[in-house]
């Protein structure tokens, strides 16, 4: 089983990896502003003023808080998204006409050399030769109007194909451990991943849609329960990147795409029946009733999408916050105010961070059972 589990893996990524390209939009541009010494209840913060009365930047939350959560063409590590560490990404972009584009994000530039990104960027492909003009709110397009695609690695992209190779390669020593010792008690990492694939077998598969039947989907419900668990934790380890893979609109849009093929193509002649004319309705309440089961067929993968994404972000988004408001007192309410801050956000942090260990396992479990009984629905029989 474990090896089937693996091939269907390899499948599923293919297919993940085809269907994504979203790149998230981009925030404003920073704003720069200038402070004053006129601060008579901040006393503590009069010497530090005093030495310093140029130009600073005031901090801004969403513009701290929004890169960290967007998918982007970077992967950044520490510091602002001006002078901090960031590693660049693959840009690839197809020209009709002309052929394909290859270099790194770091090669796009303003005027004067910099890389900010929230100004207007520019990079010459140097293959075609076209000027690729990267707008932070209307995303990328050429001086001269040439239509291309752009199939570049962004970072979910990037966190995606890490997941999937770690994945392939754990699951792949998992099967053979099971090969080469057979009957024997797992060890290793293979005594750890077992009950995972036993829950998700004995608690959700073979209860909701059947023992018989649950095996087709075996392969499809274990990919995914461990590929959301997988990006999930990635997300959760701070100062690589700040990876947000499912909260990133794209992914959960073919992950729930490719539950809706699975239900459309193995429904049944009793699932179809149920949809479009149900039995031991009156006539007249199947015109109501048919558009609404109708819809439902649709909104149920949306819901699954929706789910998914607006936990994933949300549990993010809390804890960047908790972050923001610690430079928030410290500008407004000064050093005291600001450490204060800081105690507290860290132990919420804290609590947030195992609060957000739990969700890890929860959206995993939530979207693979709901996958599992709509893949119940379109193939149980008919009732008499």
């Amino acid at each position: 089983m474990i090896t089937e589990f693996a091939k269907q893996f390899v499948f599923t990524a293919l297919i993940l990896l085809g269907g994504l390209n979203f790149v998230a939009a981009q925030t404003d541009g920073h704003e720069e502003v200038n402070h004053n010494n006129h601060s008579n209840h901040d006393v503590q913060d009069t010497s530090h003023n005093s030495q310093d009365d140029g130009e600073h930047k005031e901090f801004v939350a969403k513009d701290f808080i929004i890169p960290h959560i967007a998918d982007a063409n970077e992967i950044h590590f520490f510091g602002d998204h001006h002078s901090g560490f960031s590693a660049p990404l693959p840009m690839i972009f197809y020209v009709e006409g002309k052929g394909f584009d290859l270099f790194m994000s770091s090669k796009f530039h303003s005027e004067d050399g910099s890389h900010d990104e929230h100004a207007v960027l520019t990079a010459v492909g140097p293959n075609t030769g076209t000027v690729y003009i990267k707008n932070p709110e209307t995303g990328i397009s050429s001086t001269k109007g040439e239509s291309f695609y752009d199939i570049s690695i962004t970072k979910s992209v990037f966190g995606m194909m890490f997941i999937m190779a770690l994945l392939v390669i754990t699951l792949r020593s998992m099967a053979r451990s099971y090969s080469k010792y057979p009957g024997q008690a797992p060890k290793g990492l293979t005594n750890v991943l077992e009950p995972l694939v036993l829950f998700v077998r004995d608690d959700i598969a073979v209860p909701i849609i059947g023992k018989y039947k649950a095996d087709k989907f075996l392969p499809f419900l274990l990919t995914t329960f461990f590929f959301i668990v997988a990006s999930n934790l990635l997300g959760l380890i701070p100062f690589i990147g700040g990876f947000n893979i499912t909260g990133t609109v794209g992914v959960t849009i073919v992950l729930a795409f490719v539950v809706f093929f699975i239900t459309t193509v193995n429904g049944n002649k009793n699932y179809w029946g149920h949809l479009f004319w149900p039995p031991g309705v009156p006539n007249l309440v199947k015109i109501l009733v048919v558009p609404i089961e109708v819809f439902g067929m649709f909104l149920k993968p949306t819901v699954l999408m929706i789910r998914l994404t607006a936990n994933m972000t949300a549990g993010h988004i809390i804890i960047l916050s908790f972050v923001s408001l610690v430079f928030i007192f410290n500008q407004n309410y000064g050093a005291v105010a600001g450490f204060g801050m800081g105690i507290f956000s860290t132990l919420f942090m804290i609590f947030m961070y195992f609060l957000e260990l739990l969700v890890a396992f929860l959206q995993a479990y939530v979207f693979t059972l709901l996958a599992a009984i709509y893949f119940a629905d379109a193939t149980q029989e008919a009732h008499h």
